[in-house]
Formats: C-alpha cells, sequence, structure tokens
C-alpha cells in the first residue's frame, strides 16, 4: 500500500507530495512541527503535543492553518489512510508560499502544512531500550529560541551525523559553563547516587518536550523525586544512569557518552520502570 500524505487542503500520494518552491518553510525554515507517537491504535499525548503546537505558532507569529478540531480530524484520517496502528505522524506548519523576501508577506497569506504517517521499527526500538545507547557531547551552537519547535534544525542535523560517525546514537549539547542543555532530538535526564531524577528546567534554553512532561507524571506512582536543576558534564558522567527522553523513543538509556561508561555500562532499572509505566499515564486518544 503507497503512503498518503495531506497537503494543503488535499490527501495525495506520498511519492507525488509537495510543496511550492517558495513556500518560506523551503526557503527560511519559517515554520514549526511536531512529532507524536501512535501506539496500539493510539495517538498518545495529543492534547500536550496540539498545546505546544499552539505555543511554537505563536511564538513564530503564525496563525493556525485551520481550527484544532478540523485538525484533528486531518490527523486521525492520515492515520487511518496509512493504517499506521504502531508508529508516528509529523506535522509542519510554515507562514506560507510568498514572494521571496525577510520580511512577513501580506496577512492574507495562507499558512502551510503538511501531515504525514509512517509505522516505525518496533524491534528497533525494543533493543535500544534493552541495549542501551551510546552518545556524545557537542559545544551548543543554536539560536536561543530551541523553545520553539521550529524546523530550523541545522546544528541538530550537524550534531547527529557527528554522533553517527562516531558509533552513538546521539550528541548532547553543552554550554559554554560546561552545563548540559539537552540532545538533539532528545531531553536529557539523570539518576543521582540516591535515585532521584534531574533534569535541566525547560524555562529557557531547551525544548519543553511533551515526553519530559508526562515523564514527570509517571514519577508520582513510582514514588521518584525529580529535581530540574541545571547540571555539568561531569556530574553526568558520574550519575548512577543518563537517560534520554522523545516522543518516538520515550525513554532510552545512555550507557556511554564520549566514549566513557555510565554506571557499570548497563542500562539501570529507574529508566526500564520509567519506560514501563509510562503508557500507563499518558494521554491516549484512540485514532
Amino acid at each position: 500500500m503507497s503512503r498518503i500524505a495531506y497537503v494543503n487542503g488535499a490527501y495525495v500520494p506520498h511519492a507525488d507530495a509537495g510543496v511550492h518552491i517558495e513556500d518560506r518553510g523551503y526557503q527560511f525554515a519559517d515554520g514549526v512541527y511536531e512529532v507524536c507517537e501512535v501506539r496500539h491504535g493510539y495517538i498518545v499525548d495529543l492534547t500536550r503535543h496540539l498545546d505546544r503546537l499552539g505555543r511554537s505558532l505563536s511564538g513564530l507569529r503564525i496563525d493556525w492553518p485551520m481550527t484544532r478540531a478540523a485538525l484533528v480530524h486531518v490527523i486521525r484520517e492520515v492515520i487511518r489512510r496509512n493504517r499506521v496502528r504502531n508508529g508516528l505522524f509529523y506535522m509542519q506548519v510554515t507562514r506560507g508560499v510568498a514572494r521571496r523576501d525577510h520580511v512577513f508577506p501580506v496577512a492574507e497569506t495562507r499558512p502551510s502544512i503538511v501531515v504525514t504517517a509512517k509505522r516505525t521499527d518496533a524491534a528497533a526500538i525494543a533493543r535500544k531500550a534493552t541495549h542501551g545507547i551510546a552518545a556524545i557531547t557537542v559545544p551548543e551552537n543554536r539560536w536561543d529560541r530551541v523553545d520553539i519547535k521550529s524546523v530550523g534544525l541545522l546544528p541538530n542535523v550537524l550534531a547527529r551525523q557527528k554522533a553517527k560517525e562516531e558509533g552513538a546514537q546521539e550528541a548532547i549539547f553543552v554550554d559554554a559553563d560546561g552545563t548540559v542543555k539537552e540532545g538533539a532530538a532528545t531531553n536529557v535526564w539523570i539518576v543521582d547516587r540516591d535515585g532521584n531524577l534531574r533534569t535541566r528546567p525547560a524555562e529557557h534554553g531547551i525544548l519543553k518536550g511533551i515526553t519530559r512532561t508526562t515523564l514527570m507524571d509517571v514519577a508520582v506512582p513510582l514514588g521518584l523525586k525529580i529535581e530540574e536543576r541545571a547540571f555539568s558534564v561531569d556530574e553526568m558522567l558520574a550519575a548512577r544512569e543518563v537517560f534520554i527522553t522523545a516522543a518516538t523513543s520515550i525513554c532510552f538509556p545512555v550507557v556511554s557518552i564520549d566514549g566513557k561508561p555510565i554506571g557499570n555500562g548497563h542500562p539501570g532499572s529507574i529508566a526500564q520502570n520509567i519506560r514501563e509505566a509510562f503508557f500507563g499515564v499518558a494521554e491516549k486518544t484512540l485514532i
């Protein structure tokens, strides 16, 4: 079965889908996006993803491309047409198509929207969760407003490529003062020697991840204490556990960073417990 994409009002074959060459997302990265997991026929944490989409659009002064209810209908329809029960959907909204000029186009310019969905490799995800991943650290070189989920991801692309070339699966951005920011596509957590969770505050400098937010709800029934406080690379390397969170991976243990083992070099029990409890707490919206 061929994949189907939604592009500016039409459901079209994925292979034929396209946007205008003067779409501002293509020319200026003038747009935002969201990625959301689909699990066992449910959309995970849809409300929070749409809330964050609204914040990102507001931050760039882009209008919603349609009502929120209409967007939910489109998302469900794209997932259904692609017969995805376990996978993800991706949506992207840009300022629209206009003659190339740095300033905003006229107010009548309609935002562009693309929604796609695909199945993911459950076996590969399970292997990473079971065996853990390797990460590297890289200097922070992104723009200041990383709290906006912008499609401008070139520093993240280069960081992930560097990680791949070094045999790792994630790159972790580090500030000039030596404090940890976040991964190229994830939030970073550590477990201290007392078994408490620590992650950087999300008011500034990192993306307020949806999985990160839901994990705070998950921690309550597990009896885990969370401290939102910056930590250094040295603290991270000395941690009992390190793990990363994202919508498409939920919780992956990090077993080595820059070639140095974390803990005993194997996934820890707290990351595993969080992963196992996550879907019992996260919001689930039926397709």
